[in-house]
């Protein structure tokens, strides 16, 4: 039975602008007032562990804070605080009088463009992954970085939730086997952390930890007139909000996971990742995604109870987390050939069909550039072997390229280098660095016909969205200085190591 507020609220004609009908949506700790144009978000007058609506100041002061946080990334929707005077049977929206509650009024928009509901119908695509993750690298550059005397992100805070899953999850999920798979989770949980402590200290140090959106799942992202929007974040906890940015990205991550989908997983880190340059998230990512997995587990095993079901979707999130935890071996995949062969569409294929989505690609075009704190798609004005194109710097981009190769496989995770390795010696070098790392080494090598790369090359520069710069004259200079593979290089073809 809806409390008297809310069922007066049901009628249109209370609403100060035009309304036909009143929709209710009810989550567990609000009401959602669609009416017309608008949405009006009610607080429940709630206490729980990890949330505080049980007065009316604590309301209002919630509302402000959502008011303000959301307006970080989305003023147009979040639009005021209102208050509701009159009485309980006769509420005024705005109206003049002692308040009795408030609400949050937003702008509506269409919930079929909301992420979750395009990933259920298959909707959801590489490049709005891509939009997604310039949209959430952008917002994390802006956010307010946690104070240094502040306990957001310190390790201790970092293990004390993960550890809490577990607690929490023992008399939830109480059969022989999920005690053993969530005893394994544990110790992996424990190890993990004991080696990457001084990686999360030294992450906050380097402002890492920031004030985030805190619940970046699917179903809190939309697309608007064509671009992916964040909307609804953390108002009512700090310590779930402020956090480093790798656990905010490993949050999607896990969603993408959950719905099939891990080629879009891999897509948006890897684009994340691409943007941002923090590569060094990539050493805490696996972790803070088992710990979002386990919460995912633990919600679902909480809602098994009360509905009585049998908490099959809690088991599912288990199988993810362990999925996590124990990825498939690392391999090293480089790309050969002239520009424009399709060596960045090889590598997207090999990301968005790695089932583990554990591959990452590093692009020599966007390191290249990020050398001299260039954007991706800035254009240098460098003549052929001169500007950022010297032998020089081509030299510090792929020592670049084999440094962030090296630390990102002994994190155990699988690299494409999206570049062009013309030369032998450079090949070999990356070769090398398998062995050492032991791991498997491949080579992606496209080729194409001299008038389709022209063709290519001619349409990427109309356009001058691509970070390469390449033009038909550093084409001609290629084809003149390119080393084609030798036998030995031959077997470490992908294609026929996936053939055999």
């Amino acid at each position: 039975m809806l409390p008297p507020l809310i069922a007066a609220l049901l009628e249109a004609d209370r609403y100060p602008d035009p309304a036909t009908g009143v929709e209710l949506v009810e989550t567990h700790a609000s009401w959602l007032l669609l009416a017309g144009a608008f949405a009006y978000k009610i607080k429940k007058p709630l206490l729980l562990p990890f949330l505080d609506y049980s007065t009316l100041a604590k309301r209002q002061a919630c509302c402000e804070a959502e008011l303000r946080l959301n307006r970080r990334f989305a003023p147009d929707l979040y639009l005021q605080v209102v208050a509701i005077g009159g009485t309980a049977a006769d509420p005024q929206i705005g109206g003049s009088g002692e308040a009795i509650e408030f609400a949050v009024k937003m702008r509506r928009f269409a919930e079929a463009g909301r992420l979750d509901r395009l990933c259920g119908r298959r909707k959801l695509h590489a490049k709005q992954m891509s939009a997604l993750a310039a949209t959430i690298a952008e917002f994390h550059e802006q956010a307010t970085v946690a104070p240094a005397d502040t306990h957001f992100g310190e390790p201790e805070e970092v293990l004390a939730p993960a550890l809490a899953n577990f607690a929490e999850l023992a008399p939830l999920l109480p059969g022989r086997e999920e005690q053993t798979r969530l005893a394994r989770l544990a110790a992996w949980t424990h190890r993990e952390f004991e080696r990457l402590a001084p990686r999360f200290a030294a992450r906050k140090a380097a402002g890492r930890v920031r004030e985030c959106h805190g619940d970046l799942h699917l179903g809190n992202l939309v697309v608007i007139d064509g671009n992916v929007r964040l909307f609804d974040c953390i108002e009512f906890s700090e310590d779930l909000r402020w956090i480093d940015v790798a656990s905010e990205i490993a949050f999607t991550f896990i969603d993408l996971l959950d719905h099939d989908q891990p080629g879009l997983a891999a897509w948006l880190v890897n684009e994340w990742l691409s943007c941002s340059g923090d590569y060094d998230a990539v050493q805490v990512l696996r972790f803070y995604a088992v710990y979002r997995a386990l919460v995912r587990a633990k919600v679902a095993a909480l809602r098994a109870t009360q509905t009585s079901s049998d908490g099959g979707h809690a088991n599912d999130y288990l199988a993810l987390a362990e999925r996590l935890a124990n990825p498939p071996p690392a391999r090293l995949i480089i790309t050969h050939g002239v520009s424009a062969c399709g060596k960045s569409r090889a590598a997207r294929r090999v990301l968005l069909h790695d089932p583990a989505a554990a591959t990452l690609r590093l692009r020599s075009d966007v390191e290249r550039k990020r050398l001299f704190d260039l954007d991706a798609a800035a254009r240098s004005g460098s003549p052929v072997d001169g500007g950022l194109y010297t032998r020089n710097v081509s030299e510090l981009t792929y020592g670049r390229l084999y440094e962030l190769a090296e630390e990102l496989l002994a994190a155990n995770w699988s690299v494409i280098v999206d570049a062009a390795f013309l030369e032998r010696a450079r090949r070999d070098s990356f070769r090398a660095l398998a062995a050492q790392a032991a791991v498997a080494f491949f080579i992606v090598a496209p080729q194409a016909r001299p008038a389709v790369l022209r063709a290519r090359i001619l349409g990427r520069l109309r356009k001058g969205r691509d970070a390469s710069e390449a033009t038909l004259a550093v084409l001609t200079q290629q084809l003149a200085r390119i080393e084609a593979l030798a036998a030995d290089e031959s077997n470490c073809l992908l294609q026929s190591a996936l053939d055999a």
